[in-house]
């Protein structure tokens, strides 16, 4: 007999091992149908083939084969077994998160259809719009919706002969806050229409055109030669840039190098918004050599791009976020992560809770023989360890510290905000020099980023006279006011709550906002300058695949002249005409609980600041705090990354901290609070046996109830060098000694590798 042992999409340990019937074709990395349990049936992947009878069970055959070739190769599954090792996560979880799920389901894929919406024939000519308008004059909302189309397609200015632009439903819905039955009302009026389009499409336009290759600046080219110079020596280089030195263009250089010398390209980045920039570029030289994906992409073409990558014609390119590095290479030369220090390259939830930077590099190294693929990190604010890594001599290092074209390293004046509001001068959230400035550029035709890292229009409501603010009742958090959805909203489950009218202790209907997330600043913007044209890039405008393109698409163009944003608007995205950022507020980044506050703070900080400066202006950079002399501040100021890091380096020693320690934090949840606490004394206890003072905790967590789940956390702080794989093996061992108490029968851990 034959056996082969089959990958699971299950939450459980290990493979399962089936018998495969005669006759029937079976390679490794095919998937399979098999029955599992009592009912249930899977698509698994073949993980094994042997002829190794197992022991102490029944045998089930698999009961058919979905492929006539392998779908997943050998270097795939041997990503898949370490992501699986090293983060300590069932292989069944890395199989999830790796295939496409039209790939997973017994019925293949169907194309995703999205709901576009549209003028009818009767209204598509100027006189009918003004009649329309008229109609809708006394129903508010219908009005709002309607003129909202009008600005997002494009109708106030098409021109004869040129097109509006596609709206969808969902995109004019969360623009204008209009509801469903708004929408209906317009449709019934005959004003509006509902079409639907198949979602995502495989790049099949445009010419290569080798050509549009830029030529390098001087400082650029000693860049890149020193790049292949250290590709030479190592597997791993560091580009540590400044923003604005254009990375991008030796970048394009080496891909176009690699594609000479007939290799792919894996080209990683952090954010869904920066491919779309990244992608116009790279469209232009490479045309229908790129291909893209992302999460956002349908699922209907993630498969067609999977299956495209197995075929004898693949994307010799590949942009992508965090899940690309998934994708079958048949000829891997290259891996580019930009932006390398963030932190969306890390998947929080649910497992495998993966580093996307340390898969690639693993990816990288364990290709043997012939060619063996080269990975390149850039960034202009390295990660700790990337950085000790570079400067230790375990990857090369290249450094770029010219703008490109000359262009200044922006200005950046520090405002004092506590100072201002004993003073009682602040407006709100904005100090009068702020405003001053942005009032300024925008009067030079000029544009302006404000940058405040938190959505929504303010993190919580409160009351007045008892101090009562509603919080979600299956999170320990507060609930977000999202005043344009005219609801509460929690952050951790998404549950949403009818706003309240009065104050459920006391009865009081003084209900006052505190603090200001990017809803209100757009508001009070609206009010400071009511001519401005004002757009807001957050989770909540970005909901829609598309919405990421026409935001930026209309800053780029001019269209809209001040940008409100959290992180998403601080990376990597490239606007000739901003000249004033704002910070509105670093503080709730700086006394953040956490070891890496002043590090990321440091970099959302430099990187947001890196978007001000035009080629004949500098740019200016207006960074609000209520604490001016803490250091990183003064580091941001004078751009000073390397005093950043031989502060933090230096604490990191002292406190048995990466990169000189290796974290894991350990996580147990349970309904019962009692019971998951008593549960992580004794899970901490069973450690400390193992490995005596490197287990601290347990522990609350900052939020320490999600979805009705209690938690609690340990951490370990392991030296380096220590042997991993027999860490991982405790853990799952005593793990499993929980479990198997009646007590914790329920009980669920579950691990973080390398938090960040």
């Amino acid at each position: 007999m034959r056996y082969a042992d089959i990958i699971l999409p299950v939450p459980l340990q290990g493979t399962f091992t089936y018998a495969v019937p005669d006759g029937m074709a079976v390679q490794v990395g095919m998937r399979v149908l098999v029955g599992f349990g009592r009912s249930k049936t899977y698509i698994g992947i073949v993980d094994r083939m042997h002829d190794t009878t197992p022991q102490g069970y029944e045998v089930k055959d698999i009961q058919a084969v979905m492929d006539t070739l392998p779908v997943v190769n050998q270097a795939q599954l041997q990503l898949w077994h370490w992501i699986s090792d090293y983060y300590l996560s069932p292989i069944g979880d890395v199989y999830k998160a790796a295939l496409p799920a039209g790939l997973k389901a017994e019925d293949g894929y169907r194309p995703k259809t999205e709901v576009y919406i549209r003028l009818t024939e009767q209204y598509r000519h100027v006189t009918a719009l003004h009649i329309a308008l008229n109609v809708l004059s006394r129903a508010k909302k219908q009005l709002e919706a309607f003129t909202a189309y009008l600005e997002l397609s494009g109708w106030d200015r098409v021109e004869d002969g040129v097109q509006p632009e596609e709206v969808t439903r969902e995109e004019l819905m969360n623009v204008s806050g209009a509801s469903a039955e708004t929408i209906k009302q317009l449709e019934k009026r005959q004003l509006l229409e509902t079409y639907e389009v198949e979602v995502g499409r495989l790049n099949h336009g445009g010419e290569y055109h080798p050509e549009l290759v830029k030529p390098l600046s001087a400082a650029q080219q000693e860049a890149y030669n020193a790049i292949l110079m250290s590709m030479l020596k190592h597997r791993v280089t560091l580009l540590h840039g400044v923003t604005s030195s254009g990375k991008t263009e030796i970048y394009i250089q080496l891909i176009q190098r690699a594609l000479e010398r007939k290799e792919q390209v894996l080209f990683l980045m952090p954010e869904i918004a920066l491919t779309v920039q990244m992608m116009q570029r790279l469209l232009r030289v490479f045309g229908n050599r790129l291909g893209i994906y992302h999460s956002r992409y349908s699922d209907a073409e993630r498969v067609e791009i999977w299956q495209k990558q197995l075929s004898d014609n693949p994307y010799d390119i590949i942009l992508g976020a965090r899940s690309a590095v998934f994708l079958p290479f048949q000829r891997l030369g290259l891996i580019i992560i930009d932006e390398e220090h963030e932190t969306s390259y890390k998947q929080q939830d649910p497992a495998p809770r993966y580093h996307a930077r340390s898969a690639a590099i693993i990816m990288a190294q364990q290709t043997k023989g012939g060619n063996e693929p080269r990975v390149l990190l850039g960034t202009a604010t390295p990660s700790m360890e990337s950085y000790y890594n570079a400067k230790t001599g375990k990857y090369g290092l290249v450094e770029l510290t010219e703008r490109y074209q000359g262009i200044e390293m922006p200005e950046i004046q520090v405002v004092d905000t506590a100072d201002l509001s004993r003073r009682k001068m602040m407006a709100g959230p904005f100090s009068p020099l702020l405003l001053t400035r942005v009032r300024e550029a925008l009067e030079r035709g000029e544009q302006a980023i404000l940058f405040q890292n938190r959505r929504g229009f303010a993190p919580m409501i409160e009351c007045r006279q008892c101090g009562w603010v509603p919080h979600c009742q299956h999170c320990d958090v507060s609930l977000t006011l999202h005043r344009q959805m005219q609801q509460l909203t929690c952050h951790y489950c998404g549950y949403t709550y009818r706003v309240p009218t009065e104050c459920p202790c006391c009865g009081s209907t003084d209900l006052r906002t505190r603090g200001y997330g990017t809803e209100k600043i757009e508001e009070q913007v609206h009010e400071v300058f009511p001519d401005a044209r004002v757009a807001r890039m957050d989770l909540d405008t970005t909901r829609t695949r598309n919405a990421y393109e026409r935001i930026i698409s209309d800053f780029s163009a001019g269209r809209t002249n001040i940008l409100i944003g959290t992180q998403m608007i601080s990376k990597g995205l490239d606007f000739d005409r901003v000249s004033v950022v704002g910070i509105i507020g670093c503080d709730s980044m700086l006394n953040f609980p956490d070891f890496r506050a002043y590090e990321h703070a440091f970099m959302m900080m430099s990187q947001v600041s890196g978007r001000a400066g035009r080629k004949n202006r500098r740019g200016l950079v207006i960074l609000q705090t209520k604490n001016p002399q803490v250091p990183v501040v003064q580091q941001v100021v004078r751009n000073d990354y390397g005093a950043l890091y031989r502060d933090l380096i230096a604490e990191r020693q002292a406190f048995r901290y990466p990169p000189y320690y290796r974290l894991v934090y350990v996580f147990l949840k349970h309904r019962q609070d009692q019971t998951v606490q008593t549960a992580a004394i004794e899970m901490g206890a069973r450690l400390r046996q193992l490995f005596a003072d490197r287990v601290l905790g347990p522990d609350k967590p900052a939020v320490a109830k999600v979805k009705q789940q209690n938690i609690r956390k340990l951490m370990l702080k392991l030296e380096l060098g220590i042997d991993m794989k027999r860490v991982r093996q405790c853990l799952l061992m005593v793990q499993q000694q929980m479990t198997a108490d009646k007590r914790y029968s329920s009980l669920q851990v579950y691990y973080d590798v390398d938090p960040l």
